[in-house]
């Protein structure tokens, strides 16, 4: 498969193309970017068993590389990743649970320093027609509460509200938008935040599989700034 995006800010227009090729348990990822940046990313299935082993890094930026490690089960899953760089830092992530009710956590440890770098804990609740969650994250700085409910059978069209606190700064956000499937080849995603953000999507399946997406973000309280745009699209055969 190969993919290209593009994103444009102002009089700046970045972008980049990627491939995926995929062989027997193996798959190869490469990105490159307008910056020259070259990405790559290997990931290996079943090495051992219900396992998943992803190696990857960046050129030139040598000390981005990293080794993950998932573990799948049916009512659990387990992740760990490892920096491989000069002071490793070590990620986990562990999720328990059964299709209607599941608990997740993540946390982040640098053993050169002998602390934290982050946990996050959180919760979901999931029906035929709904589904919401609580965050607790930011080292329990902020708690984020999300419901979202599904207008059709095929979960495509939806309306979403959500409720964000942090602590630190006493600053609430309060967001509420909506997908709706215009036909079984078109989307239609938008968002507007109390700060006066305003996102919109549409994405539309020009072929099968390979999918034309247009992105906007404005601030309706600056409009003098000029509004973000992107555009993708991504070709699998």
């Amino acid at each position: 498969a190969i993919t290209s995006t593009s994103l444009k800010k102002g009089g700046l227009s970045t972008g980049d193309v990627a491939a995926l090729y995929k062989y027997k348990n193996t798959q190869f990822d490469v990105k490159v970017d307008t910056d020259s940046n070259i990405s790559t990313t290997m990931t290996f299935t079943d090495i051992l068993p219900s396992t998943k082993t992803i190696a990857s890094f960046k050129v030139p930026d040598y000390n981005s590389g990293k080794l993950e490690v998932q573990y799948f089960h049916h009512h659990a899953t387990f992740t760990t990743t490892i920096a491989l760089y000069k002071t490793p830092v070590v990620d986990a992530t562990a999720t328990i649970g059964t299709p209607s009710i599941a608990f997740g956590a993540e946390a982040g440890y640098d053993p050169t320093k002998g602390n934290f770098t982050k946990y996050t804990a959180g919760i979901s609740v999931t029906k035929p027609d709904s589904c919401a969650s609580i965050i607790l994250g930011d080292k329990g700085d902020s708690i984020k509460a999300s419901y979202v409910h599904y207008l059709d059978n095929l979960k495509k069209s939806a309306a979403v509200g959500e409720i964000s606190r942090k602590f630190s700064t006493n600053e609430n956000t309060f967001t509420v938008g909506g997908a709706y499937a215009v036909d079984h080849l078109t989307l239609i995603k938008a968002k507007l935040n109390n700060h006066g953000r305003l996102g919109a999507l549409l994405q539309h399946e020009v072929i099968p599989k390979s999918l034309l997406t247009v992105s906007g973000e404005l601030d309706t309280k600056s409009l003098d700034k000029s509004p973000r745009l992107g555009l993708a699209f991504a070709l699998k055969p």
